[in-house]
């Protein structure tokens, strides 16, 4: 196994940093489903194509990391037909995550896919490195958040401006409970009995999908 990287606590001193770690806490902890982000094209499961990044290199490194707070679903997706996953960092717990080294550019192009934009214009991130959060607008993708650090790099992540408490919770898809808990498992930290009963204790999976259900997914159910 593999061992999992420990986020430093506090911000970045550099403001305008080349490069970032983009936290993947969703689907795009699955590397299929990421490459379709940065170099283009419509993953299995999904009913949408995406341009891909304006860089279409692949990160450099990837590292299973664990960040606080929350995982929770909720709204409706068109593309996975059912709930998104979010993001609560003021909430109690652990969220399991992929820290993919990429740079600012490409960070910002997959934000922009995530609200169905194009990818064309860098972000400002000199409010979320200084302040640890920065809502850049009302959308669901639109809070960016900073986790920490990895080698003094900082460790973003883009959610939504509400809390887990403040919106109904949505029972994610097939699809896309399949990505994200064999995004967990291909990380090579977290064995498949972990990774299900995380994603089956997160609100909105919480009562709609068991352990069991998930496991048979990443095709560790033992039948």
């Amino acid at each position: 196994m593999k061992a999992l990287r420990v986020v430093d606590p506090g911000l970045p001193v550099d403001r305008r940093p080349t490069h970032v770690w983009y936290a993947a806490y969703g689907s795009n902890l699955h590397l299929d489903r990421l490459a379709a982000y940065v170099r283009g094209g419509r993953p299995a499961g999904a009913a949408r194509e995406y341009p891909g990044c304006r860089d279409p290199r692949m990160p450099e490194r990837a590292e299973a990391v664990e960040l606080g707070g929350a995982l929770y679903f909720a709204t409706w997706s068109p593309v996975w037909r059912g709930g998104r996953a979010f993001y609560d960092a003021g909430a109690g717990g652990r969220v399991l995550a992929r820290a993919y080294l990429v740079t600012a550019g490409q960070f910002a192009d997959i934000a922009a896919q995530e609200m169905y934009r194009e990818p064309d214009i860098d972000l400002d991130l000199e409010d979320v490195l200084a302040q640890g959060r920065a809502e850049l607008g009302e959308g669901r993708y639109e809070t960016l958040v900073c986790a920490g650090r990895i080698e003094g790099l900082p460790v973003l992540t883009f959610t939504a401006p509400w809390g887990v408490g403040d919106v109904e919770w949505v029972a994610p898809s097939r699809p896309y409970v399949g990505f994200l808990a064999s995004g967990l498992l291909s990380a090579g930290v977290w064995d498949a009995e972990a990774v299900a009963s995380y994603v089956a204790a997160c609100p909105g999976a919480a009562g709609h999908w068991t352990e069991r259900d998930i496991a048979a997914l990443m095709g560790t159910d033992g039948g």
